[in-house]
């Protein structure tokens, strides 16, 4: 399976915004940019479209930005790669007659048990991530990379 950039922009983006969370500020596109190395532009629209899928709220004027909609623990990494790009599909390894792939199993496919038991799987990993378990990763590894060892 792989993601798109849109998808990568939008996890990233909103692990930003999760990690600003506790301040509950809005944070400015550009600063969200800046830090996730993301185009302006293109997470204008990302954003502009997790807010309609109910990640985010916007709030206008000079002290407006995003912040998240909902608390880090509650929003999973597979709902967020399921909204931005849709089915989770393992693999896309089935051709059609006319030399289309397929993103769903075909049952008539050889490997349609093994890819079943992997999407399942994959299934739970990200729907049993959540934003909140990105952030706990992400802090312990920081955490470990500044541990100083001197006597």
């Amino acid at each position: 399976m792989q993601i798109s950039n849109k998808c990568c922009y939008a996890l990233r983006a909103l692990f930003e915004l999760s990690r600003r969370y506790s301040d509950q500020r809005p944070i400015k596109i550009a600063t969200v940019a800046s830090a996730q190395s993301i185009p302006k532009r293109f997470l204008e629209v990302i954003l502009n479209e997790l807010r309609q899928g109910g990640f985010v709220e916007s709030r206008r004027g000079v002290d407006g930005g995003y912040l998240l909609a909902r608390e880090p623990e509650d929003i999973s990494v597979g709902e967020i790669i399921r909204f931005v790009d849709g089915n989770l599909a393992p693999v896309n390894c089935d051709s059609t007659a006319n030399g289309e792939t397929s993103s769903e199993l075909n049952y008539n496919h050889p490997y349609y048990d093994f890819w079943l038991r992997v999407s399942v799987r994959m299934d739970e990993i990200y729907h049993g991530t959540s934003l909140s378990d990105i952030i706990g990763d992400w802090d312990r590894r920081n955490a470990e990379r500044n541990l100083s060892y001197d006597i």
